[in-house]
């Protein structure tokens, strides 16, 4: 039997983006609300709202706005894909199709950084789409409560790299 086929989200991003954060595909979770990273335990929130300074537990547009006002896009790596359940392990290789990074680098020329929410992420862009020389890449730990480093390592993390 396949598996479902699941579409991922619209970019959130501002003209003046500097930033993209890229995750692989929206969970369950996130597909069920239209909305990034709604796990509750998911920790993308609470760390990018102690970065930028907006609270994480606001109206999911409020926070949106404060990230991309901050000059930070959010997107997946992966426009569809068959998966069962949440896990980036279940994705069925075959079934990935990337988004089109291509149109929107240049859309939005002033992003200089590419920031992967997890290692898959990382993997499947490198697989799919390739670099640009250009373009500074970093790995950052999971925001996903299966990954099971602790916030605090987490965060510590993420404020190093994002504003190195």
């Amino acid at each position: 039997m396949t598996s479902p086929t699941l579409e991922s989200f619209p970019p959130l991003v501002a003209t003046g983006a500097r930033i993209l954060i890229l995750g692989n595909m929206p969970g369950v979770a996130s597909l069920q609300a239209q909305q990034y990273y709604a796990h509750p335990r998911n920790a993308f929130w609470p760390i990018t709202g102690e970065l930028y300074g907006f609270d994480p537990a606001a109206r999911y547009d409020d926070r949106v706005v404060a990230l991309t006002r901050a000059g930070v896009a959010v997107w997946d790596v992966l426009r569809c894909c068959r998966r069962v359940g949440s896990l980036d392990s279940a994705v069925e290789p075959d079934s990935m199709v990337a988004n089109a990074f291509g149109a929107f680098f240049a859309a939005h020329p002033t992003i200089t950084q590419v920031f992967f929410n997890g290692a898959a992420a990382e993997k499947n862009y490198l697989r799919l789409v390739g670099v640009d020389p250009q373009m500074r890449y970093v790995r950052l730990p999971s925001t996903s409560p299966a990954h099971t480093m602790s916030f605090a390592d987490k965060l510590a993390t993420w404020r190093e790299e994002l504003t190195a």
